[in-house]
């Protein structure tokens, strides 16, 4: 998945990193025996003219594209947006549309911007836990907002800040108590937190992982066991396209990596978008689509084997665009009873 297609050199050793990636998942597989034939793909069509004929138009484009984007975003380098909605019955992850009844933006301030939104609902209220990035810091800090008897989030306000960035707050309950993985790959670590007072107190409970680069780590427990799907960044290249995959007994750990870690190597069908979904007895998670772009897309894919000799997946179903939410992609997606939120690039 590559962050910025119009800088060659970047473009380069992602795609040369990427490619270490994908060898090393060649001789795991190989060595465990689980290498199977694939189809033979068509020939690539050779545009005539040349790389630079066809390079250049694309690379000045990109450049008006972006200083049209800087002015038009006045002094934000980037910028996401959160949205909600409330819903009865079927939502996107059950039409596969982004259709129905619209979404609404959360705010902000223009000093800062929100994404990767996370509900919960605890005694009757619905919590939002989003990723908050003021651009005065350059840093991502976690914040909550509750949703009001109006059917409206207020402000988030800042519940977890580390000195490093924090983004992707996957909230979840288990054994009474509510707990927060997110993501922390900048520091190389994941901590598992525990609400000491939820929603606005948390302490750090358990480092599950150290001398990691480990992003959007989101968690399933199956038959007794814990599961944590992720991509990872070895050394150099793409923070989104490479998924490992670790378990362990507890949810403190110690948590182990799967034997044929990395599991996938895939721009379009690795990086998790969200939690587990049920699709009756069925596991499904939303998976980011960068081959585009980063943010551009998101699928629904079904897992169909889980054990400590393979991870398998059933090909993505793409999320199609619809009135609900006029953007040009879709990041993240997250449900609980009947709030539904996304978020996508602004």
């Amino acid at each position: 998945m590559l962050g910025d297609r119009l800088w060659l050199s970047r473009s380069c050793n992602d795609l040369l990193a990427g490619a270490i990636s994908l060898v090393a998942q060649s001789a795991a597989r190989f060595s465990a025996g689980g290498l199977v034939p694939i189809a033979d793909s068509p020939a690539p069509i050779l545009r005539n003219g040349g790389f630079v004929r066809h390079y250049l138009p694309f690379f000045c484009r990109g450049l008006i594209d972006r200083a049209v984007q800087k002015l038009r975003l006045g002094r934000r380098p980037f910028y996401w947006q959160v949205a909600y909605r409330l819903i009865d019955g079927p939502g996107v992850a059950e039409t596969g549309q982004l259709d129905g009844t619209p979404f609404t933006v959360l705010p902000d301030d223009g000093q800062r911007f929100y994404a990767d939104p996370f509900v919960i609902e605890r005694d009757g209220r619905h919590y939002l836990f989003v990723e908050e990035f003021p651009y005065a810091t350059g840093r991502g800090v976690i914040s909550v907002a509750e949703l009001g008897d109006d059917g409206t989030f207020g402000a988030p306000r800042v519940v977890l800040e580390e000195a490093h960035h924090l983004s992707y707050p996957q909230v979840f309950a288990h054994a009474g108590e509510i707990f927060m993985i997110p993501e922390s790959g900048a520091a190389r670590e994941l901590v598992l937190y525990r609400a000491a007072q939820f929603p606005d107190r948390w302490v750090r409970d358990t480092v599950l992982m150290t001398d990691k680069d480990f992003n959007d780590a989101t968690l399933l427990e199956s038959d007794g066991r814990f599961w944590l799907f992720g991509t990872e960044r070895f050394g150099y290249g793409s923070a989104s396209d490479t998924m490992t995959v670790y378990s362990a007994r507890a949810l403190r750990g110690p948590w182990i990596g799967h034997a044929l870690n990395p599991v996938a190597v895939d721009h379009s069908a690795a990086r998790p978008g969200g939690a587990f979904i049920r699709w009756g007895d069925a596991p499904v998670l939303p998976v980011q689509n960068g081959s585009r772009a980063y943010g551009g897309g998101l699928g629904l894919m079904r897992l169909d084997r889980l054990d400590d000799f393979d991870v398998r997946f059933a090909p993505p179903h793409p999320i199609g665009p619809g009135p609900a939410w006029a953007r040009a992609g879709i990041h993240t997606l997250n449900r609980a009873g009947n709030v539904e939120v996304v978020d996508s690039a602004g």
